[in-house]
């Protein structure tokens, strides 16, 4: 079933330059496949028309079609058994019409129950997406910890030649996401999400749009700003390479859940 998540955001910098923000955010965790009939019946959300929040198919996957049955196509390109998969969605949605995800993370959970891959959804802002695709091969119900190597241009602070660290406390009353990036010196920079579930009503996103007023733009605005006084401290922009060639980088990680 579908959630509204409450929380907050944080990112540390540990080099070259020293950083850290911390801001209170919102997501949604959308079962794909009923998304339609709980947006029927929430007065405030709708799937591909406007509304004060909304979920667009554009906005993910390919953004051809079906989110879900991109989500699911990914599946079977990895080697796994897409059949009767339940596939929830962490986002933020659009707010009036506007939306910016820097990330959004599909869940992936075998017909049988439990979770079998999780698929991590960047966004640039430069109008790009990539994604990354790691199967769950050892899940008791514990935090997942997965990596895979940087793929995809984000930062233009970062350097590509990096790895990603995921540490992950799948949904359920509490929900936690800690990426750390890395270089061959170690940390470079670590951001996580820490959040409560609440049920997704018209009335929590009511609530919602008051206390996180303007969200979506203020994500980019605080992109942004962000960026500026990274600048300002001395930090220089590097180069942004090419996309890579194929939307979707698959990794069969040695993954272990603790």
């Amino acid at each position: 079933m579908s959630a509204l998540y409450e929380g907050i955001v944080t990112h540390r910098r540990f080099s070259p330059k020293p950083h850290q923000l911390k801001y209170r955010v919102f997501s949604l965790l959308l079962d794909l496949a009923t998304l339609d009939d709980e947006a029927a019946h929430l007065r405030l959300f709708s799937r591909n028309r406007f509304n004060l929040f909304s979920f667009h198919d554009r906005d993910y996957g390919d953004g051809q079609g079906d989110p879900l049955a991109w989500a699911r196509a990914q599946m079977r390109a990895g080697g796994l058994n897409a059949e009767g998969t339940r596939i929830t969605l962490l986002t933020m949605p659009r707010l009036l019409g506007y939306a910016f995800n820097p990330i959004a993370v599909y869940f992936c959970y075998a017909a049988s129950g439990p979770l079998i891959a999780i698929l991590y959804e960047v966004n640039n802002t430069f109008g790009q997406r990539h994604s990354y695709f790691i199967p769950v091969t050892n899940n008791s119900g514990g935090l997942v910890r997965q990596s895979c190597a940087k793929k995809f241009y984000v930062s233009p602070f970062m350097d590509m030649d990096m790895h990603y660290d995921f540490t992950l406390q799948p949904p359920a009353g509490t929900l936690r996401l800690r990426i750390a990036a890395r270089d061959s010196q170690g940390v470079v920079l670590t951001a996580s999400f820490s959040a409560r579930r609440k049920p997704l009503t018209s009335k929590a996103l009511l609530h919602a749009a008051f206390a996180y007023p303007l969200l979506t733009l203020k994500v980019v605005a605080g992109i942004h700003w962000e960026a500026l006084r990274l600048w300002c401290k001395g930090m220089r922009l590097r180069a942004r390479p090419a996309p890579p060639a194929a939307p979707v980088s698959f990794t069969q990680d040695a993954e272990k859940t603790l």
